[in-house]
C-alpha cells in the first residue's frame, strides 16, 4: 500500500486556539443539541476534536488520540485523504449546487457506473440519497411500490430483525430492533414484525469470524409466512452483519437460508450496508464476502469516507424496469431529496472510490484480520469480558453488565478510552472497534494495549 500520509499533528490555527480556550475553561454552549450523547455529561467534560489525518484525531489542546472506530464506522481510508480534499474544494468552485429533480450533474452518471461495477453481479441500478437512514426507508419504499407496480398490492409487510439497526427515520426505527430507538418515539409504522436476532452467547461465545450455531434462526421467516401469508410480505431488510447492536457476525449459512426463503415466497431481501460496505470485512460489500445477492443494498459512511454526507440504494434492474411504464412526462418513482447525488458527495465518493482503488483498501481487510482477530481475543480473560467477536476489521469486546445499571460500564470504557488517547465506538456494554482500513500492526497494538489498561481500571 502506498501510504503517504503525514501523521505529525497539523499546525494549529487561531479558530482552533479559540475552541481550546473553550473546551479547557468553559462547558459548550448549550445551543448545540447533540445526537445520541449523554449531553450533561459531555458539558461537565467535553470530548472536542479539532483536526484529524491519518490514524489520528487531535483534540483543541493537541493531544493526540487513535481512532479506533473510522470516525463513525465511515473513514475507511483515514482522515483527510489529499485526493478527496482536493476534490471537495475544486467540485465547490466548478458546481456547487444541481437540481436533481429533472436535472442532474454529469458526475452522478459517472459515480454509479463506479458503483455498479464495485457490486454483485446483477445490483446495477443506483438511486442516491444523503445518509443510511435515507437509504434505508427510500429501500423500503422501493419494494412497496415495486409490488405494487407489477400488481401486488397487498404486499406492504416489512421483516426487520431485533436488534437490528436501519437508521433513525421512522421507516428504520420501525423495523429496526434497537429497543432504545423504539421506546422513545411511541407508535410505529404499522404492518412491521420482527425475526429473532442471531445473537447466541451461549452456544457462539468467543467466536472468530462467523459463529458455528444459528443457521435455523433464519427459518423465522417460515413463520412469519404462516401468520402474515407470502402474499402480504414486500421485503426483509437486514444487516448482513450488525454493526450498532454490538458487532454480530451472521451465523454460518444464515444469510444464504435467508436468501432461499425469500426466493421461494417472492419477497425482496434487502441488505443494509451502511456499516459493512467498502471494505470493512475484506470485501466490497459484505453480500460479495457472504456469497449472497440481495434484491436491494444500502450503502453511506465509508462511499465518501465520511466527508460529506451521502447514501445509496443499489438495486436489481428488473426492480426499475417495472416502474418504467405509463406517461413519459410523469416520474417514475416519486421519490428524492433536495441533495440527492449533490456534486460535492459525487465528487468525494469518486475520490474517495479512487484512493480505495490505489491502496487496495476494499480488499486489505481481509490480509489484515488475522492479525487483528488475534489481537482482539488476547483480550479473553480480561476484566467484566464476557464475549469477544470479530470478522474482517470488525471487532467487539462485550462487558458485563452492572446489575441495574445496563451500559454504565460500557460507557465509562469509552471514556477512560479517550482520557487514555484513543476513541473507540460503544454500543451499550459493548466496545466495538473498527479502524480506518488503513490500520498497521503498531496501531493494533496500541489498541490492544490501551484496552488492557482501562478494562483493569473499570468498576
Amino acid at each position: 500500500m502506498n501510504q503517504v500520509l503525514d501523521t505529525k499533528a497539523p499546525a494549529a490555527d487561531t479558530k482552533s486556539a479559540a475552541v481550546a480556550t473553550t473546551a479547557k475553561g468553559n462547558a459548550p454552549s448549550e445551543a448545540f443539541w447533540m445526537p445520541f450523547t449523554a449531553a450533561r455529561q459531555f458539558r461537565r467534560a467535553p470530548r472536542m476534536v479539532a483536526k484529524a489525518r491519518g490514524m489520528f484525531y487531535w483534540t483543541p489542546e493537541g493531544r493526540e488520540i487513535l481512532d479506533a472506530a473510522a470516525g463513525l464506522w465511515c473513514v475507511n481510508a483515514g482522515h483527510s485523504r489529499p485526493k478527496i480534499v482536493k476534490a471537495i474544494a475544486e467540485q465547490a468552485a466548478e458546481l456547487d449546487f444541481a437540481p436533481p429533480f429533472n436535472f442532474a450533474n454529469p458526475k452522478a452518471f459517472e459515480l454509479a457506473d463506479k458503483l455498479v461495477k464495485l457490486a454483485p453481479a446483477g445490483l446495477n441500478r443506483v438511486f442516491f440519497c444523503n445518509s443510511g437512514s435515507e437509504a434505508a426507508d427510500t429501500a423500503m419504499k422501493m419494494a412497496i411500490a415495486y409490488h405494487r407496480a407489477r400488481g401486488e398490492g397487498t404486499r406492504t409487510r416489512l421483516i426487520g430483525r431485533e436488534r437490528g439497526y436501519h437508521g433513525v427515520n421512522f421507516g428504520g426505527i420501525s423495523v429496526g430492533g434497537m429497543v432504545g430507538n423504539r421506546k422513545t418515539f411511541g407508535p410505529m409504522l404499522g404492518g412491521v414484525d420482527h425475526l429473532r436476532h442471531t445473537h447466541d452467547l451461549a452456544r457462539n461465545a468467543y467466536s472468530r469470524g462467523v459463529p458455528e450455531h444459528g443457521a435455523e434462526l433464519a427459518d423465522d421467516l417460515e413463520r412469519m409466512v404462516a401468520l402474515h401469508d407470502a402474499s402480504s410480505i414486500a421485503a426483509v431488510i437486514i444487516e448482513p452483519m450488525a454493526g450498532s447492536t454490538g458487532v454480530l457476525p451472521p451465523p454460518k449459512g444464515y444469510l444464504q437460508r435467508l436468501r432461499s426463503i425469500c426466493d421461494k415466497h417472492g419477497i425482496l431481501l434487502i441488505f443494509d450496508e451502511v456499516i459493512t460496505g467498502f471494505g470493512r470485512l475484506g470485501s466490497p460489500f459484505a453480500a460479495t464476502h457472504f456469497g449472497v445477492t440481495p434484491d436491494l443494498l444500502t450503502a453511506a459512511k465509508g462511499i465518501t469516507n465520511g466527508c460529506v454526507p451521502m447514501g445509496a440504494v443499489i438495486a436489481k434492474q428488473q426492480i426499475q424496469d417495472v416502474f418504467m411504464n405509463g406517461p413519459e412526462h410523469v416520474p417514475e418513482f416519486a421519490h428524492g431529496y433536495t441533495y440527492s447525488a449533490h456534486p460535492l458527495a459525487c465528487a468525494a465518493s469518486l475520490a474517495t472510490l479512487e484512493t480505495y482503488a490505489d491502496e487496495g483498501l476494499l480488499t486489505r481487510a481481509a490480509k489484515v484480520a488475522p492479525a487483528f482477530e488475534a489481537a482482539v481475543h488476547s483480550l479473553k480473560g480480561s476484566r467484566h469480558v464476557i464475549d469477544i467477536r470479530n470478522i474482517g476489521l470488525v471487532g467487539a469486546i462485550e462487558l458485563e453488565s452492572i446489575p441495574g445499571a445496563p451500559g454504565k460500564r460500557g460507557f465509562d470504557a469509552m471514556v477512560a478510552c479517550w482520557d487514555k488517547g484513543m476513541m473507540v465506538r460503544t454500543t451499550g456494554d459493548t466496545i466495538a472497534l473498527s479502524p480506518p482500513l488503513i490500520v498497521e500492526d503498531s496501531h493494533i497494538d496500541r489498541i490492544i494495549d490501551t484496552l488492557k489498561g482501562v478494562l483493569k481500571t473499570l468498576a
